[in-house]
């Protein structure tokens, strides 16, 4: 595999000693003869920008890209022809099981829409691959524990995109301030979006164009009328393929307290919220929600607006945990430790940057600098974690858990706010039939909802 440049980057940041502690640096499969064989699964923004992290710091070969949006594609293959060390463009297919059978990849990188995941993660598994799983990992809770059971069933390593388990300063500031006691007795943690990020317009009906296969993108999910190509933000602006606001950017707060924490499954869940400002348009996810994920003693609740003021400019996207002694801060840009103690000077962690490690960064359209080191050390991690046979540090189980929780949190605002106790066990929601017939969605004719007792 490439070298990493482990001391250009340790200049960057105290968080790369923990790294190292951790093994997660200077990986090498010394048995190995030649690139490993990779293939991506929507071909889209961030499929792309996963896709080009791992070819940054692993010895790979992009065998196959698959997208029903055959423009889309064939961009994509122009750009990885100019990053991959063979120059190739990779074989390209409309659907992604062709892709499968005929190229048999060994790493799946999976970068589509929500409503996706579950069935290309799953047949990536069957096929014999490990899997790079973009989070959220499923659109309802069952189709998250079939894919738990596959991983676990075909002895495969998935990795899911919760990517800030891999954020330099994150990582550092777990070490100094959690792990370190500094925040005494923590019972209580705010998470929150206020990005202004919630599609929403009134486009037209119009003919699906020939370039894009319309009804393969839709997959499972219910056939809307074709307003337009659904990439990038539109889709997310529609509960059919995913799960708003909550499902998408909850997922990675939760994710982050739960893994500083060493939080499990929520004791309870309960939600409420809906479209209270921006009625006009097609967008059917909330604007305004509120969460509260119940521990033992400790509440971590949620709250996102797409309109408005964030309620700490500093902090729009973020997490805060609250303990008797101080408070910590944290965010894909810093992280603040704030003490109670007024004699106790508080401790800033900035954001890592690695612009001269990879210039290519400063050349990618639409990357997110900020995220890039975390990505590229995320895919170390789930190489490492292959190579050794262990778990990695966002194991398939660990974004189940997460994603899961988001899910139950929309059906509680579904439910009018009612309390949800799921027990991954029984797989059902304790004492609530109603709640329980919505851990799974129906499927469109033609595609069957995978079990996870049947995969």
């Amino acid at each position: 595999m490439n070298s990493f440049n482990r001391r250009d980057f340790l200049k960057g940041s105290s968080a790369l000693a923990t790294l190292a502690s951790f093994g997660l640096l200077g990986m090498n499969f010394k048995d190995r003869e030649g690139p490993l064989q990779v293939a991506l699964i929507g071909a889209g923004w961030y499929g792309k920008s996963d896709l080009f992290r791992l070819i940054q710091v692993a010895d790979v070969e992009v065998v196959g890209l698959c997208d029903p949006d055959k423009n889309m594609l064939k961009a994509a293959g122009d750009m990885v022809a100019t990053r991959q060390k063979s120059g190739k463009v990779p074989a390209l297919y409309e659907n992604y099981k062709d892709l499968l059978a005929k190229e048999k990849p060994e790493y799946v990188l999976i970068g589509s829409p929500d409503h996706w995941h579950a069935l290309q993660a799953i047949d990536s598994l069957k096929a014999g691959a490990h899997v790079y799983l973009q989070k959220p990992i499923s659109v309802d809770v069952i189709e998250g524990e079939a894919i738990v059971a596959a991983t676990r069933k075909y002895n495969k390593k998935v990795q899911v995109g919760t990517q800030r388990k891999s954020t330099p300063h994150l990582i550092d500031a777990k070490k100094q301030i959690i792990d370190s006691g500094k925040l005494g007795k923590i019972s209580h943690v705010e998470i929150c979006c206020y990005f202004h990020m919630r599609a929403n317009g009134n486009p037209p009906v119009e003919l699906v164009p020939d370039f894009f296969n319309y009804d393969l993108w839709t997959g499972p999910a219910p056939l809307r009328e074709y307003d337009g190509l659904p990439h990038r933000r539109w889709w997310r602006t529609f509960m059919e393929y995913g799960n708003g606001i909550t499902g998408d950017m909850c997922v990675h707060m939760l994710d982050t307290v739960r893994w500083m924490l060493t939080l499990g499954w929520p004791t309870q869940i309960t939600s409420s919220g809906g479209i209270y400002v921006q009625k006009d348009g097609k967008s059917n996810i909330s604007d305004t929600q509120s969460a509260i994920f119940e521990y033992p003693e400790l509440n971590v609740v949620w709250q996102h607006r797409t309109w408005g003021n964030p309620d700490d400019p500093d902090y729009p996207w973020a997490f805060k945990i609250f303990g008797d002694k101080g408070m910590l801060a944290g965010s894909t840009m810093r992280a603040d430790y704030t003490p109670m103690d007024k004699n106790e000077k508080p401790i800033h962690f900035e954001c890592l940057f690695e612009r001269e490690q990879y210039p290519e960064d400063l050349t990618e359209p639409d990357i997110e600098l900020n995220a890039a080191p975390a990505t590229r050390l995320h895919m170390q991690n789930w190489m490492k974690a292959i190579e050794n046979d262990t778990l990695p540090i966002a194991d398939i189980e660990e974004g189940h858990i997460s994603t899961a929780s988001c899910i139950l949190a929309n059906i509680s605002m579904d439910l009018g706010g009612r309390a949800l106790k799921y027990d991954p066990k029984t797989m059902t929601v304790i004492g609530d039939k109603e709640a329980t017939g919505k851990l799974r969605r129906p499927y469109r004719k033609g595609y069957t909802h995978p079990e996870p007792k049947s995969v």
